[in-house]
């Protein structure tokens, strides 16, 4: 479900917030389009916190470190990533309004980047919504091997490290689907959005410094215990 907002509305930070608590989130048609779409889709993604799973070639590759991992240092330039143009995708959704709603919410603490450091040059990140125990994932890139793959590990270690019961990845693609994301349909997401949102969970709790090793026992953790 698709429905486009009336471009001299002002859509605030608190209204997105509004939305995205009642499982809506906004896209553009492309980059030069300043008008906004609200989506709700029939079928959403997730990535149940308690069953991720973490390859072991890619494991091998948190636990060695070689490539640095940041958190909320360099928003600008972890959207630029992601809007980027690539192989099999010329446009993106990611237009002026949208850099600049979650820029405010950035600035108001409930946008988070994850990025990934190859020495100074960024390599690979994500960003998304923070809001209650949800994190409502929104974009991510990579410009070498693995390194998207890094930053959705590291981000799923502190999501369960600071108390986050529910990671909204909107849609599934393959990508998403080797770590474990599942499809549900609409009403079930509510029901999950509903519970999540009640709970008070920390984006910041786990040290901005872990090392992937930390990550990997956070994550192992919750294995262990389970749904």
């Amino acid at each position: 479900m698709a429905s486009r907002d009336d471009i001299m509305i002002e859509i605030t930070p608190q209204v997105l917030l509004k939305a995205y608590s009642c499982g809506i989130f906004p896209m553009a048609e492309s980059a030069d389009d300043p008008a906004l779409y609200w989506i709700e889709p029939q079928h959403r993604g997730i990535l149940p916190l308690d069953s991720v799973h973490v390859p072991k070639r890619l494991a091998r590759t948190v636990r060695k470190g070689a490539l640095r991992v940041s958190i909320d240092t360099a928003y600008e330039d972890v959207v630029e990533g992601c809007a980027a143009e690539r192989a099999g995708r010329r446009s993106t959704w990611i237009n002026g309004r949208i850099r600049s709603l979650y820029r405010d919410l950035f600035r108001l603490g409930h946008c988070h980047t994850v990025e990934v450091w190859d020495g100074d040059r960024l390599v690979g990140g994500l960003y998304g919504v923070a809001l209650g125990g949800v994190f409502f994932g929104e974009s991510m890139f990579s410009y070498v091997r693995d390194a998207s793959k890094i930053a959705l590990i590291h981000l799923v270690g502190r999501l369960i490290g600071g108390g986050f019961t529910l990671l909204d990845t909107q849609f599934v693609t393959e990508h998403l689907r080797q770590f474990g994301t599942i499809e549900i349909e609409r009403d079930d997401f509510h029901r999950h959005l509903d519970v999540a949102l009640k709970h008070s969970a920390d984006f910041m709790r786990v040290p901005l410094d872990a090392s992937g090793e930390t990550i990997l026992q956070i994550i192992a953790t919750a294995q262990r215990k389970g749904p």
